[in-house]
């Protein structure tokens, strides 16, 4: 049976902390709060924020939480199940690598752990520095890349995260920085790897009927064109160390996406991909068929993913900079996106853009790649920051310019009827005392 068309869904708000050092500073109800507020005031839905009983799911993806709570959102307004859908995500984490608590129970990775270790064997490294440094080397062996192409990876998206006032590193670095910087799983080093973080971010999905009542609205509001959630195939242990990391799901779901959206991989000239390390962004270029297949290192040293090239990929400084909270990462980068086709993302922009895509992985295994298109179809122009702060009400431009918000903007979102003045006490005035 073909499947049904699915109604419209559009992103009308985004709204996101800065990424920060996991140094137990701030609490995830602040990262929540903070993310949640900024989404609403940009899509200026008002009085929705408070206890009003209205249903809440929570959801563990791994590090495709946020797109996957973008998944659900969009799958309950094209199902004529909500008219606006509140997505945040968040995470506060420990500093270092990834750590796992539980010892009574079966890690979701554990499989793929196993497999790594009767191919590759295990070192000291951090475990999943391993496994897509792994990756990173069948690149190399079966098609000729090389660590400066990784190292090139890192270097470009640190560059970019100089443009994003949300990054949690802004620093540029040069190549011979990033080679030599400490070795952490060759051809990785540590300047390949994303960081652990805290953070927050938000989106407002809405539907037709919601965005055609408030028309004054449409020129900021992006169509959410395809989208598709793949889990892992059979070939997740093939024993190729690329695919023990999900490169299939990753191919199925663009496709999927990319068809649904009627839009063409050569149309798409910016994209946010999952580049938790530079191999796995070398790889998903290679899945996504942003190159040809064995050609992602190539499409590297020709520039082509940086401005001046064929495509801009991480515009936002990608995991590796801008920093990696698992439960906001998916939606940052919907964030991002939605700045860009709006024309709002001005040092940053990708002039004459009219698709977006978006990749976020989780292993155990779930993928999720989001086609973004403008509301009235059109490639995106910039627009001033002056114009956007006048259009938002709030007089400045988000995209540019990390801001917090005043006592009265936080009262336009929360609800007049449903609200708790001592459930917010500590955390309002902890955000306010942030900024």
């Amino acid at each position: 049976m073909a499947p049904k068309q699915r109604a419209p869904c559009y992103v009308l708000g985004v709204g996101m902390t800065k990424f920060i050092k996991p140094r137990g500073k701030v609490d995830y109800t602040e990262l929540g709060f903070e993310a949640g507020v900024k989404a609403m005031l940009d899509a200026q839905v008002f009085y929705q924020f408070g206890m009003t009983q209205i249903p809440i799911y929570n959801v563990n993806n791994n590090c495709s939480t946020g797109s996957t709570g973008l998944n659900l959102g969009r799958t309950m307004i094209a199902g004529g199940m909500a008219d606006a859908v509140l997505v945040v995500g968040f995470e506060k984490m420990f500093p270092g690598s990834l750590q796992s608590f539980f010892n009574d129970r079966a890690n979701p990775t554990g499989t793929t752990a196993e497999m790594m270790k009767a191919t590759r064997g295990i070192t000291s490294a951090p475990g999943a520095a391993q496994m897509f440094g792994n990756a990173g080397r069948e690149y190399m062996e079966k098609y000729g890349a090389k660590a400066e192409d990784f190292a090139e990876i890192a270097r470009v998206n640190h560059e970019h995260s100089k443009r994003n006032p949300y990054s949690q590193f802004q620093q540029e670095y040069t190549l011979e920085e990033v080679m030599n910087a400490p070795m952490i799983h060759a051809p990785l080093t540590k300047l390949q790897c994303c960081p652990t973080s805290d953070g927050g971010a938000a989106a407002v999905l809405v539907s037709q009927d919601f965005l055609d009542a408030r028309p004054h609205l449409k020129e900021q509001a992006v169509l959410i064109a395809g989208q598709q959630l793949s889990t892992d195939a059979a070939s997740l242990f093939s024993r190729s160390s690329i695919d023990l990391m999900g490169y299939e799901m990753t191919k199925t779901a663009a496709k999927a996406a990319l068809k649904e959206a009627g839009v063409t991989i050569a149309e798409v000239k910016v994209c946010e991909l999952h580049d938790c390390f530079s191999a796995n962004e070398m790889i998903v270029i290679d899945a996504l068929e942003l190159s040809e297949h064995g050609k992602a290192h190539e499409m590297v040293r020709k520039g082509d993913i940086t401005y001046g090239g064929k495509m801009v990929i991480n515009p936002s400084g990608g995991l590796i900079s801008k920093g990696h909270p698992l439960g906001a990462s998916g939606i940052a980068q919907c964030a991002e996106l939605v700045w860009h086709l709006r024309g709002w993302a001005n040092q940053r922009l990708v002039e004459g853009t009219t698709a977006a895509l978006q990749h976020n992985l989780g292993l155990g295994g779930a993928v999720v790649v989001t086609v973004y298109k403008r509301a009235d179809g059109k490639a995106c122009t910039p627009v001033s920051n002056e114009e956007v702060g006048r259009r938002n009400g709030l007089g400045y431009n988000p995209a540019v310019e990390a801001k917090g918000f005043t006592k009265a903007q936080v009262d336009r979102v929360r609800s007049k009827t449903a609200r708790s003045e001592w459930a917010l006490q500590d955390t309002e005035q902890k955000v306010e005392a942030r900024f």
